[in-house]
């Protein structure tokens, strides 16, 4: 399935307050799912012991999947509400880090680097 595919089928299940033009509601859902992922990578080391890739089982990685999987719903809906397609955003994101590399700034920290 290719991002705008996604984007549009996905916009279909997008039962929010004020969906159109709520920009809130979505930046706090995708920090809010990104903590997600964050809090089952520390179950994965805690419950366990895994600190690699290498070590999950495929049921572990099925479940990280699951909200990886809800992060992209949130950024599709953002990228819905702002009115771009979601293959747009991710070119331009690609286009940004490629000329990072190309000017050896992958390193470091600020946006315009």
């Amino acid at each position: 399935m290719d991002f705008n595919d996604y984007q549009t089928k996905s916009r279909v299940t997008a039962k929010y307050p004020r969906v159109g033009d709520n920009l809130a509601y979505l930046g706090l859902g995708i920090a809010d799912e990104a903590g997600e992922v964050a809090g089952k990578i520390k179950k994965l080391m805690r419950d366990h012991n895994i600190e690699s890739v290498h070590d999950l089982t495929d049921e572990l990685r099925a479940e990280l999947v699951k909200e990886v999987g809800d992060v992209l719903w949130y950024a599709a809906q953002m990228a819905t509400e702002i009115g771009v397609d979601l293959s747009d955003v991710a070119q331009k994101n690609i286009d940004k880090l490629y000329s990072r590399m190309e000017r050896d700034t992958l390193h470091g920290s600020g946006d315009n680097r």
